[in-house]
């Protein structure tokens, strides 16, 4: 048994002298002998500004993301046929090592179209994205930093917009072209996707124009483009970030829809297309090879969105920020976080459950 004088002193050590590493992870507190925060260089304040994208789930996104981008690029190097080519002497076959992905009902090498057709839905969903989101910040941030009629007739604008069915606005305007460009698809797409971003920005703009730098900047003169350029805008790049990535995926889903209702003419190949001419051709169900991986491709691609949204969220949200971190440093630790009684790993390396203070005492 201990005496009352070594419980006493027990219990007063502080935390990071002696303490588990459990309280220390979940303190805070720098354990002791750490070593003491490194200079601020170029890679540092680079590391920090990539801090929304740190999370595995986000950087896993981005990979996705990255190779879908090259495989577009490189589009012309790794398809092995020319995605237009007709064979008829090899229709509907299955995968094989001459078609990976098998054949089309005219002998069109699905894995060259699939190819092709992810430079398609990237070109547009990065146009459209872009055109949206630059709207999105001249609306919003406009709308939230204004005062009076000017910053509600931005703002009805925007509900304007938000309430208007996408989809048949997308079918009526792509619908007046015989053939339209990927610039006129990209900037439907656009037109429809901006107003929710734009309603987010300006609610956080809302809350930063009253801020006590915004109120400094003000009385020293600024003009009014400065304040927003280099004053606001850099404390929304992290919603501008989850709105490009929400946006994104909006118009991949919208590009993909409006190929496949055949409203899109079909020499723009993309994942939509190859789903199009498959289910005219009555692919479904018998010949998976043709509209399988397309589909998949589809639903890879939103995940891969999804993911990097993750790690936006959670540097946007300080709670989850907090978490995350603290998680993450437990795991460095060798703790399980998901456990119902948390191991506790002293600094002699020993492992014992966690007890409460009543436990301790006896």
């Amino acid at each position: 048994m201990t005496t009352p004088a070594e419980r006493t002193s027990t219990l007063a050590q502080p935390v990071g002298v002696g303490a588990p590493e459990t309280a220390a992870v979940l303190a805070g507190r720098p354990q002791q002998g750490s070593e003491s925060p490194e200079k601020k260089t170029f890679w540092s304040q680079l590391k920090l500004s990539l801090a929304m994208f740190s999370n595995p789930k986000s950087a896993t996104g981005l990979i996705i993301l990255g190779v879908f981008v090259l495989v577009a690029i490189f589009a012309p190097l790794i398809a092995p046929y020319d995605p237009q080519a007709q064979n008829l002497s090899a229709t509907l076959q299955p995968p094989s090592f001459q078609h990976l992905l098998g054949t089309t009902h005219i002998g069109q090498d699905v894995f060259s179209q699939l190819v092709y057709g992810t430079r398609g839905v990237l070109v547009v969903g990065f146009l459209a994205t872009i055109m949206a989101t630059i709207v999105a910040i001249a609306v919003g941030v406009t709308a939230g930093y204004l005062r009076g009629w000017k910053s509600e007739a931005l703002s009805a604008l925007s509900n304007v917009f938000l309430v208007i069915p996408g989809l048949p606005l997308m079918i009526i305007i792509a619908s007046q072209f015989q053939d339209p460009p990927l610039v006129v698809i990209a900037a439907v797409l656009g037109l429809t996707g901006w107003a929710w971003g734009a309603r987010v920005l300006r609610a956080q703009t809302m809350s930063l124009r009253n801020r006590d730098f915004i109120q400094a900047a003000r009385a020293n003169g600024e003009p009014l483009h400065r304040i927003i350029l280099v004053e606001m805008l850099p404390n929304l790049l992290a919603l501008i970030a989850s709105s490009f990535v929400g946006t994104m995926t909006a118009a991949v889903l919208g590009l993909t829809t409006l190929a496949f209702i055949g409203v899109i003419p079909v020499s723009n190949l993309n994942w939509g297309t190859i789903l199009f001419w498959a289910q005219q051709n009555n692919a479904f169900p018998d010949y998976w090879w043709w509209y399988v991986p397309a589909g998949l491709c589809i639903a890879i691609l939103g995940v891969a969105l999804s993911l990097v949204n993750f790690g936006i969220d959670e540097y946007v949200n300080p709670r989850l920020r907090s978490a995350g971190e603290r998680a993450r440093a437990m795991k460095r630790k060798g703790l399980n976080i998901n456990a119902t009684v948390t191991e506790v790993r002293t600094s002699r390396g020993t492992t014992s459950p966690g007890t409460t203070s009543e436990g301790a005492a006896e």
